[in-house]
């Protein structure tokens, strides 16, 4: 019927609208970006390099956040100073703690790891993913290369966009994560598991909360 084809014809512009105002916004995002990936590197390098002990993953932390907050100011990024907010992470089959240092709708930062090692699937994302090592190792697979990847602190694992690998917390592993792209899409990955297996709500709600929180800190003050 006639009514049938309008409302068919309808929902199909939708679409192409809707696909075109998100290639539109996928093409400017980077103009919200504030960090960059090698200044990030260099910093976590840094972190390693004051360390007292090198498996002294709170005070890298704790030099990271104050590093972070005496480089950018408070009206061009909003950033986590509760060093001590960890949450448990379970996503892709391992399990970890990390502690959000921002979060903004185009870019996190995160301290993710665990002292006791875990190992699952990295998830197929929107961002590009830079995985700072901080303390003890990663490794990860990525066929048909079937020669094991091995990255030590000081070094960088970079996840380009829709890339997706096994990886490996070895022995107890800690890195400086950042993620820039779209986040919200990331967040599914990251909080399926509590609803599908492990049913912590606890760290589910804290996750939540603290993401939120900070995202809206960054929207007040126009990072997008």
């Amino acid at each position: 019927s006639s009514s049938s084809l309008s409302k068919w014809f309808k929902g199909l512009i939708a679409l192409i609208v809707l696909y075109a105002t998100c290639s539109f916004l996928d093409s400017i995002k980077s103009r919200w970006y504030v960090f960059d990936p090698e200044e990030i590197h260099k910093l976590a390098q840094a972190a390693i390099a004051a360390s007292p002990d090198p498996d002294d993953t709170s005070f890298m932390v704790s030099y990271i956040i104050k590093n972070l907050t005496s480089t950018y100011p408070s009206t061009q990024i909003s950033i986590n100073t509760n060093e001590s907010e960890w949450v448990f992470n379970n996503a892709g089959g391992a399990m970890g703690a990390m502690v959000i240092i921002h979060a903004s709708i185009t870019e996190y930062l995160i301290v993710f790891g665990t002292p006791l090692g875990t190992e699952g699937h990295t998830g197929i994302h929107t961002a590009e993913d830079y995985f700072n090592i901080l303390v003890g190792e990663q490794w990860a697979f990525d066929p048909p290369n079937l020669k094991m990847e091995r990255y030590t602190p000081g070094s960088v694992h970079y996840m380009p966009r829709g890339h997706f690998k096994q990886y490996k917390m070895h022995e107890g592993c800690f890195a400086l994560e950042y993620a820039r792209g779209w986040i919200p899409l990331m967040l599914p990955f990251g909080l399926a598991d509590v609803l599908t297996s492990t049913l912590d709500y606890v760290s589910f709600y804290n996750t939540a909360r603290i993401t939120a929180r900070e995202m809206f800190s960054n929207l007040l003050i126009g990072k997008i």
